[in-house]
């Protein structure tokens, strides 16, 4: 597969104002910068922001306390993201995945209180 994300711009724009809130853990407003982001996006970026909103809606989730919807979440951005090298539009995805994958291992056995947020960019 050969990638064209050299237009992805993580310093302005939405992708950056969405990448501060993420940072600020403030998930949903993340989640709006990207979605529009996700709908001027061709495949195979659209996918791939599909996965970033559905990490930043787990998290959400997570923050209220629903549990059960952060981890289908996790896992639908997980299976997606499975699909990517391990560094796409400037995302270590590789390290992402780890991250998530511990995210998800750590909310399945009820342990997820010494986990950071995976970094995005």
């Amino acid at each position: 597969m050969i990638f064209d994300t050299t237009r992805w711009d993580w310093t302005s724009g939405p992708l950056a104002e969405g990448l501060a809130c993420y940072r600020s853990e403030r998930f949903w407003h993340a989640h709006e910068h990207w979605e529009s982001v996700w709908l001027a996006s061709a495949e195979p970026e659209k996918s791939f922001v599909q996965a970033l909103i559905q990490v930043t809606a787990a998290f959400h989730h997570f923050q209220r306390n629903e549990i059960a919807g952060a981890l289908s979440l996790l896992r639908k951005a997980l299976k997606r993201l499975n699909a990517y090298p391990e560094e796409f539009g400037g995302v270590a995805v590789g390290a992402l995945r780890t991250g998530l994958g511990a995210w998800i291992s750590a909310l399945e056995a009820d342990k997820p209180t010494n986990l950071l947020i995976p970094p995005i960019v």
